[in-house]
């Protein structure tokens, strides 16, 4: 016999070595980087209706597509501009009076 999904459950798991916290609810999963609240959401009526399965894969095109153009825009980094000589220090002059001040 099953149990009826009415409340949250959520459990903590490692995918390679990382630790993410998998909620699921009565409206589908959430998986989170462990700390964040940002993740990925996947609602039980797209899965059951194939919507998840295009949305993954628009997804994965939009990745690649993006790679793709940001390694065609990757500038040469800057070069750096030559220091400036510093000129020696002048001597400060002595604070001490002189005979002549005195």
């Amino acid at each position: 016999m099953t149990t009826k999904l009415d409340k949250l459950l959520k459990r903590e798991l490692s995918i390679e070595g990382d630790p993410y916290t998998l909620t699921i609810s009565p409206d589908g999963l959430h998986l989170v980087p462990k700390g964040r609240r940002k993740g990925q959401e996947l609602r039980w009526t797209d899965l059951v209706s194939g919507e998840a399965a295009l949305a993954t894969a628009l997804n994965a095109s939009l990745a690649q597509a993006s790679s793709v153009r940001r390694a065609a825009h990757v500038k040469e980094p800057a070069v750096p501009a030559k220091p400036k000589p510093v000129a020696p220090a002048k001597p400060k002059a002595s604070r001490r009076k002189t005979a002549k001040s005195r």
